[in-house]
């Protein structure tokens, strides 16, 4: 995990096989500005390098703050650092908790559907409107048959769906069955389980965890997690959970100046401080997540230790008075 304080760019322009490139790369470093731009030329010069030999390479590092793709680290304004646990502020102004070897898993409660559901409707009453159109010998009816299924299909199966899930208890417990589960097959698991403003957030106290390696992979799919998160954790090498509110939930717009990705030009600092300040003010009232129960085995690994106390401060876990934002 990189979570890097400086950060340059260096770019160049060339022509290879008759058509013109300009190359620029990103360099970074926790030492200093003169080492992430040195940085930044290294990675060009390798670039070039590659272009000559090759004909071709990818010409930019796209500035996001949190992807990996491309190799790039997590790019975000470092606002506290605890050992290898790193506090960040995320494009949109909320902040992130980083940890190499921690793992968190993130589990929304989605209602939505499976696709499979709407289609299986729309072919039924497809079919149904054909046999009518035969019968009546009017495409008209066909035609105005599959679209008004086309619309309203997906309402149908989404009041089936429902039903699937109100019989299996509702989403939440559905959810909990599935963590218990998980907890039988892994005993040795202690699982700390918190409640999001829309699903859950479990936490690993067990032991510290690989998130690039495939047991990790795994047990974050048993769980179903975000699979936007998994494949972040591969990337980044690393875990991540957001630590405050997120500011539309509280009644503050997103960070400003847009984009946020760090960092930005100095004469945005001071609109970008003001933000923050108000935003700080506002979130004191709330929590970005509660802690809901305990699954599991009672070990608890040091390491996951320290990231719980710092994850529960941040998060203001046990204040019940406080909203989920």
């Amino acid at each position: 995990m990189i979570v890097p304080r400086y950060w340059s760019e260096s770019k160049a322009k060339t022509v290879s096989n008759g058509r013109s490139f300009t190359v620029k790369r990103f360099g970074w470093s926790d030492s200093s500005q003169e080492d992430a731009k040195y940085h930044a030329e290294s990675r060009l010069q390798e670039a070039l390098k590659i272009l000559s030999e090759t004909g071709d390479v990818r010409r930019i590092d796209h500035k996001v703050s949190y992807n990996g793709g491309e190799g790039i680290p997590i790019r975000e304004e470092v606002v506290s650092a605890h050992g290898d646990i790193v506090i960040s502020r995320n494009s949109y102004g909320a902040l992130c908790l980083n940890t190499p070897n921690v793992m968190f898993a993130d589990i929304d409660l989605d209602d939505k559907p499976p696709a499979l559901i709407g289609f299986a409707i729309f072919i039924f009453f497809a079919l149904v409107s054909g046999f009518a159109a035969l019968q009546l010998k009017s495409w008209i009816v066909l035609a105005g048959g599959i679209f008004t299924w086309m619309i309203i299909s997906g309402s149908i199966s989404r009041v089936i769906n429902k039903k699937f899930i109100d019989r299996k208890g509702g989403l939440e417990l559905e959810a909990m069955e599935r963590f218990k589960s998980v907890s039988q097959e892994n005993p040795d698991l202690h699982m700390r389980v918190y409640r999001t403003p829309m699903g859950f957030r479990v936490l690993f106290m067990e032991d510290t965890h690989d998130p690039t390696s495939e047991p990790t992979l795994k047990l974050l799919n048993s769980l179903k997690s975000d699979k936007l998160y998994i494949q972040m954790c591969r990337n980044q090498h690393c875990f991540r959970a957001r630590v405050s509110p997120k500011p539309w939930r509280i009644g503050v717009d997103r960070l400003r100046p847009r984009p946020g990705v760090w960092p930005i030009k100095p004469e945005y600092l001071a609109e970008r401080n003001s933000w923050i300040k108000n935003y700080d003010d506002k979130s004191q009232t709330y929590s970005a997540c509660k802690f809901f129960t305990k699954i599991g085995s009672d070990y608890v690994n040091s390491k996951a230790e320290e990231v719980r106390k710092l994850h529960d401060d941040f998060c203001k876990v046990t204040d019940e008075q406080r909203m989920l934002a």
